[in-house]
């Protein structure tokens, strides 16, 4: 699958296996994980915003909606990250997010019917649409699971 990448999973995000290092300290494993890469696009909407995640190549669409099935339900959330360090993370908890398949990909919607929770959904919104156009890697992540990568 080459439009894949690889993505370490810190002890502050996804997930991590705690192991022993040789001073017997507690240390953090990190694990790689295949996440696919995609196009995405991001904009406001009534109540909030939407995210258009799309795949050219069909294995990476397909890994990409298995994992959105598998972690519907879960918190979404979107982290922002330049040379390996994260720039922004905004995490979906005021809104209700609506995951939906598309022929080439998914479609996330976070809405909230409460106005300021609108206003927060769509600041996130803007300022993920300004770390992508200075030149951030945006990751969207479902219960933690990151499901898609763009790099744009």
């Amino acid at each position: 699958m080459s439009t894949a990448m690889m993505t370490p999973m810190s002890a502050t995000g996804m997930s991590s296996t705690p192991g022993m290092g040789m001073s017997g300290m507690p240390s953090m494993t990190p694990n790689m994980v295949m996440v696919p890469r995609c196009t995405m696009k991001i904009e406001k909407c009534a109540g909030g915003m939407k995210i258009t995640c799309l795949c050219d190549d069909p294995t990476s669409c397909t890994m990409m909606q298995n994992l959105c099935t598998m972690m519907a339900g879960g918190m979404c959330s979107f982290c922002c990250t330049m040379n390996g360090m994260t720039v922004c993370c905004c995490n979906m908890t005021m809104g209700m997010c609506k995951c939906e398949m598309i022929k080439d990909g998914c479609c996330l919607t976070c809405t909230s019917g409460d106005k300021g929770c609108e206003a927060m959904i769509q600041a996130c919104c803007d300022c993920m649409m300004a770390c992508m156009k200075a030149g951030c890697m945006c990751c969207m992540m479902m219960g933690g699971t990151p499901v898609c990568c763009c790099m744009c």
